[in-house]
């Protein structure tokens, strides 16, 4: 590999590291049994449009839990998520594909299992969709939530 190649490639690794999706600050955690098992809740901040916090809750294994039922390394990929308008909306450089983009993910699993939260702009109904769903490598999952927040006519570009 030649230099230019090379510093091609540690500018590509440069920039993926540099567009890691929000971090979520812990609100809140709730024991829902004996065997240490959890609902946590966390605030997550878009990082692209601000005025804008998301909260969304998922539940995590306890030690109990995952030593009497195998699977020691995966927690489930239910969550549910509420969005809304904290303070003046303004959108940043955001994807506006129907695809969206992710503004949050968290690993399941020690490998291929990810919670991950998604923003899509609907500019028809001027709102924005955040989707909460597991990814795996293998297998999608059915297990989604969503929350929109509109938009309004006080948003700045």
């Amino acid at each position: 590999m030649g230099l230019h190649a090379a510093r091609a490639t540690g500018a590509v690794l440069l920039a993926a590291l540099l567009a890691v999706p929000a971090a979520a600050e812990k609100v809140g955690e709730i024991g829902v049994d004996w065997a240490g098992n959890d609902i946590v809740i966390e605030a997550i901040n878009d990082p692209d449009v601000t005025g804008v916090t998301c909260h969304l809750a998922y539940f995590k294994r306890g030690l109990i839990d995952r030593l009497a039922n195998g699977n020691w390394f995966e927690d489930p990929s239910n969550s549910a998520i509420e969005c809304q308008q904290t303070g003046p909306i303004t959108l940043g450089d955001i994807d506006r594909s129907k695809g969206g983009e992710d503004v949050f993910r968290a690993s399941r699993s020690i490998i291929f299992k990810s919670l991950r939260v998604k923003r899509i702009y609907d500019k028809a109904n001027n709102s924005l969709v955040y989707v909460a769903h597991g990814r795996e490598l293998t297998q999608g999952s059915a297990k989604v939530s969503i929350s929109t927040v509109p938009v309004g006519l006080q948003v700045t570009p």
